[in-house]
C-alpha cells in the first residue's frame, strides 16, 4: 500500500523512500512487531477465554509437560498471520504476483493448521483431523502455487533444480517440477510444525531463515548483485524480503509471550503457515535445497519421527527415547531451556553455511 506514495516522489522527495525494499523491510519489521505488541495481550486473553482448558498435552509426552504447560491456549499462530498479512499489505507491492502466491501459501496453510487446532480444543484431544486429509489439502495448495510460478518464469529455467555451490548446475524436471515444488512447501510447513514443541524452539529458528531468505530473495531479485555473486537472476522475486521482514518482526512480537514460561502456544495454526511461507519463499528463489541447509533443524526434527516410526513399526525398536528429537534430550534429562538455546545456536550456524552457498560457487 505505501509502496504506491513512491509515485508522487516528483513532488515530495522524500517519498522516493517507499521504492527501496530495504527501506520497506526495515518499515515491515517494526510495524509487525508493534501490531503483536499493541494486541497481543487481548488476542490472548480471548483465545484463553474461548479455549478453557487450553492446549491439550500428549499423554504420551513428556510428563513435566502435564504440569508446566497445562492450560496454556494456543492458536497463537492466529496473531502471527494476523500481523504478518497486515503488515505485508501495508508495506508490500501489491502488484507483484510473487508476494500474492506467498501470502497465498502462508494463509492457506494457517487455514488448515487453524482447522487442526480447533478440533484439538473443541475435542481435548492432541489429535486432529486425519494426516491423509491434511497433507492432501496441503499439496493441493501447494501444488497450485508451484505452477502459478512456473507460469510467471521462463522455460526451462522456471521448472529446473538449482544446485548451491555450483553456478552451472541445473536439472530441468519440467512439470515434474510441480511436484518437486510442492514437496518442498509442504515438507517445510510439517518439518516446523514437528519443531513447535518447547518454548520458543521453533520460532527463532523460523526468524533465523526467515532473515536468511529475505537476503537472498533480495540478492536474487537484484540484477546486478546476482550476477556479482553468479547465482541465478529471478525478477521481482526481491520483493520478498519485505515478507521475510514481516516474518520476523511478528516473530519478535510473538516470542514476547511465547518466551518460558509461554502465555501462548503457536500451535500448528502458525507452525504450518510459516513453514509453508518459507518453503515457498524458496521455491520462487529457486534455492530450494538451500532450504534444506538453512532450516536443518526443521529437517532434523521431521526425520527423527520418520526415522522412530518406521523403526518401530518394522523392528519393535525406537532409536531414540521420544520423538521429535527435542523431546529426546529432555528424555536424557537436558532442561527446556538449555534444549532451546543449543537448538537456536545450531539454527544460526546452518543459516551461515547456507549464507556461504552465495560465494561458494
Amino acid at each position: 500500500m505505501l509502496y504506491f506514495l513512491a509515485e508522487f516522489s516528483e513532488n515530495a522527495q522524500l517519498l522516493n523512500l517507499f521504492r527501496y525494499i530495504t527501506f520497506r523491510t526495515g518499515g515491515a519489521v517494526v510495524t509487525a512487531a508493534l501490531i503483536l505488541f499493541l494486541f497481543g495481550p487481548m488476542m490472548i486473553r480471548q483465545l484463553r477465554l474461548r479455549q478453557g482448558k487450553g492446549q491439550p498435552i500428549r499423554l504420551d509426552g513428556p510428563q513435566s509437560h502435564l504440569l508446566t504447560k497445562q492450560g496454556t491456549p494456543t492458536m497463537g499462530g492466529l496473531m502471527i498471520l494476523l500481523s504478518f498479512t497486515l503488515t505485508t499489505l501495508i508495506w508490500g507491492n501489491l502488484t507483484n504476483a510473487y508476494v500474492w502466491i506467498v501470502l497465498m501459501v502462508t494463509i492457506g496453510f494457517g487455514l488448515v493448521g487453524f482447522y487442526d487446532d480447533f478440533l484439538k480444543v473443541t475435542k481435548s484431544s492432541h489429535k486432529g483431523f486425519s494426516g491423509r486429509l491434511r497433507l492432501t489439502v496441503e499439496a493441493l495448495i501447494a501444488g497450485i502455487a508451484v505452477v502459478l510460478i512456473i507460469v510467471m518464469g521462463e522455460a526451462p529455467f522456471s521448472t529446473s533444480v538449482a544446485f548451491p555451490f555450483f553456478k552451472d548446475v541445473m536439472i530441468n524436471l519440467g512439470w515434474f517440477f510441480v511436484l518437486f515444488g510442492a514437496f518442498v512447501i509442504v515438507g517445510a510447513g510439517n518439518a516446523v510444525n514437528m519443531t513447535d514443541g518447547l518454548d520458543g524452539l521453533a520460532i527463532v529458528p523460523v526468524m533465523i531463515a526467515a532473515g536468511t531468505f529475505g537476503l537472498i530473495a533480495y540478492l536474487t531479485g537484484n540484477a546486478i548483485f546476482s550476477d556479482y555473486l553468479q547465482i541465478h537472476f529471478v525478477a521481482g522475486t526481491g520483493e520478498l524480503g519485505v515478507l521475510c521482514g514481516a516474518i520476523i518482526g511478528a516473530g519478535l512480537g510473538f516470542l514476547w509471550f511465547n518466551a518460558p514460561p509461554a502465555s501462548i502456544f503457536m500451535g500448528d495454526t502458525g507452525s504450518l503457515a510459516l513453514g509453508g511461507m518459507l518453503g515457498a519463499t524458496a521455491v520462487c528463489i529457486k534455492h530450494e535445497i538451500v532450504l534444506a541447509i538453512v532450516g536443518g533443524l526443521f529437517v532434523l526434527e521431521l526425520v527423527s519421527v520418520i526415522v522412530q516410526v518406521i523403526s518401530f513399526r518394522y523392528t519393535g525398536k525406537r532409536i531414540f527415547k521420544m520423538a521429535p528429537i527435542h523431546h529426546h534430550f529432555e528424555q536424557l534429562g537436558w532442561k527446556e531451556p538449555q534444549i532451546v538455546i543449543r537448538f537456536w545456536i545450531i539454527a544460526i550456524m546452518l543459516a551461515l553455511i547456507g549464507l556461504s552457498t552465495l560465494k561458494l560457487r
